[in-house]
């Protein structure tokens, strides 16, 4: 038996991210052929921070696949009394067959839990990487665009979990193109560049990463942004937002950067209107932020399903 888990999108690796994606669409178009693969197992639902999307649609998807679901909340585990993750681990993995947790703390505790062989674990966001975020991103696109080879996003905000995943996720796909535009000390981790950029030299995608709001690319099929406080976390530095200001999406940017045929805006929500966007591009016509939101679901449905084959 092998568990497989989802930590994150440099481990994935490309064959296995195509697949999700493909998973997805199939899913969207209801030409997946396999009916409810999840029935008969469980999957435990740890959320330690708040959710909207990412908790519903692991819950629903799991429910549509068939299986049964469990929730536990911050404070509903005795890590909270000081039992040790280990043995929360052990305890788990004799009832549940996945677990899906979120966190705002280090993606090593997910490490730690999924360190037996009977529970796949998968990181619904930790303080590093928002995995199954960036497999949605692909899902977004493709649909939109009906491919991935030569699409070219531009992220603008922080470099934060998602932006990190969406990176790593570019980078394994095979002519896709990422520029990144953050505030100077906002950046991509270090880390995760040097990995997107290693990935990026075997499968053929390319990330760019600069900090010049007056440099942005032009004619990019897609404009993302994220909210600026990630997960409503307050900065340290005192007015941060001056910094953040300029990277704010609005409609003269998405025309300064928009091509002919079409570009499209994307964002992880929720949003902070009138800071990371502006009212007019979220609910306007180049806006596939809700859209992208709905395959929050559908990308779930295919990691949950991927996940149960592998027992």
């Amino acid at each position: 038996m092998t568990i497989k888990h989802v930590l994150s999108i440099s481990e994935l690796g490309a064959e296995n991210l195509a697949h999700l994606v493909k998973q997805s669409l199939l899913i969207i178009t209801g030409d997946n052929k396999v009916k409810r693969p999840l029935t008969g197992k469980i999957v435990g639902i740890y959320f330690r921070g708040t959710s909207t999307r990412t908790r519903t649609a692991f819950t629903v998807g799991a429910m549509h696949l068939g299986a049964g679901t469990i929730a536990y909340g911050p404070n509903d585990l005795q890590i909270v009394t000081g039992e040790t993750v280990a043995d929360t681990a052990r305890v788990l993995s004799n009832f549940l067959d996945i677990l899906v947790i979120r966190t705002n703390q280090s993606i090593e505790e997910m490490r730690a839990l999924a360190n037996q062989q009977e529970m796949s674990l998968i990181n619904a966001m930790s303080d590093s990487e928002h995995p199954t975020q960036a497999i949605a991103d692909l899902v977004t696109l493709h649909e939109e665009f009906g491919r991935l080879d030569g699409i070219h996003v531009l992220y603008l905000g922080e470099g934060n979990n998602t932006a990190a995943s969406l990176a790593l996720a570019v980078a394994q796909t095979p002519g896709m193109s990422l520029t990144v535009v953050t505030p100077e000390g906002y950046g991509l981790d270090e880390n995760i560049l040097a990995t997107a950029h290693k990935l990026a030299s075997v499968h053929g995608g390319h990330i760019e990463h600069h900090h010049r709001i007056d440099g942005l690319p032009t004619n990019v099929d897609a404009v993302y942004a994220t909210r600026w406080q990630t997960m409503g976390v307050p900065k340290a530095e005192a007015n941060w937002e001056l910094k953040f200001a300029p990277y704010r999406v609005t409609s003269a940017l998405m025309a300064q950067v928009s091509k002919q045929s079409g570009t499209i805006f994307l964002h992880d929500l929720p949003a902070v209107r009138g800071m990371d966007v502006d009212d007019e591009v979220l609910d306007g016509p180049q806006s596939r932020a809700f859209r992208q939101a709905r395959h929050k679901m559908t990308s779930a449905m295919a990691v949950l399903e991927w996940c149960a084959a592998g027992r």
